[in-house]
């Protein structure tokens, strides 16, 4: 047997193990990028931590009678709030890496087509990860009674899955949109609604019908709840299923879309 025979797979369609591979390299390129912008992670922080602030101080009196007592409900709805609202910045980075070729680039390399995607969706994690943790540091230091670090660490695992979900809707729409802009746009005609319409900030019962009715269904009900559950107090099972039956529906339906676009802008 050759050499020229053994180095020939090489040039077809990457296996499974090679596809991680060259997703993990992809994400390492991204998180790369912090090193160099360290203002990312500033802008990662400030954002969670005046939600916490302005949610628990401006409006906890209003909407549970004391602010201690909103700080129990409200910080599991924050986290889920978020960490969709962070998955938009995995759709405008990607838009701007399209716009400036970077991708061009990727398709001339013998690497797999989702990898270059995968990668910074990946990446994209690291930041919810840190989100997170800040989040919920801010809160215990506001007098957030955390159930146990089990809960904690259970309920960052689901935020992350259900946030890997979400990552390619927003995937799909930095392929499609022809700038930032229209991304972020997009996203928050999308975000701001899910989220507003959910138990992330009141209790669902206090609203009308119809709109009662949608709050029970959405997957922003159902992550807010998981994370109350799991940090606090109240249910965790039934909560915690419909999270993951909705990320694995929301999963299946867009990645497809998502590739299947970014394979058609790559012809």
């Amino acid at each position: 047997m050759t050499a020229a025979t053994i180095e020939a797979p090489a040039a077809g369609r990457p296996g499974p193990g090679e596809t991680v591979r060259q997703t993990l390299s992809m994400a390492w390129r991204q998180m790369v990028r912090i090193k160099h912008n360290p203002f990312e992670l500033v802008d990662l922080s400030l954002s969670p931590i005046m939600f916490l602030l302005l949610f628990v101080y401006v409006f906890g009196g209003q909407m549970a009678g004391s602010t201690s007592e909103y700080l129990q409900y409200v910080l599991g709805g924050l986290i889920a709030q978020n960490a969709i609202f962070l998955t938009m910045y995995t759709g405008t980075g990607i838009n701007a890496d399209l716009r400036k070729g970077v991708y061009d680039r990727f398709r001339s390399l013998p690497i797999a087509r989702s990898a270059p995607l995968a990668g910074k969706i990946f990446a994209d994690l690291f930041k919810q990860v840190w989100s997170i943790a800040i989040m919920l540091g801010l809160g215990l230091l506001m007098g957030f009674e955390l159930r146990n670090v089990a809960g904690a660490l259970l309920a960052t695992v689901v935020v992350v899955v259900f946030a890997l979900a979400i990552s390619w809707v927003s995937v799909l729409m930095g392929v499609l949109a022809d700038s930032e802009e229209k991304v972020q746009i997009y996203a928050f005609v999308v975000i701001m609604p899910l989220t507003f319409t959910s138990s992330a900030f009141v209790n669902v019962n206090t609203m009308p019908g119809v709109l009662r009715h949608w709050a029970n269904v959405n997957p922003v009900t159902h992550l807010a709840d998981a994370m109350r559950g799991l940090l606090s107090a109240g249910p965790i099972a039934q909560p915690l299923m419909w999270t993951a039956v909705w990320a694995a529906a929301i999963l299946v339906v867009t990645a497809p879309l998502a590739m299947h676009a970014y394979r058609k802008k790559m012809v």
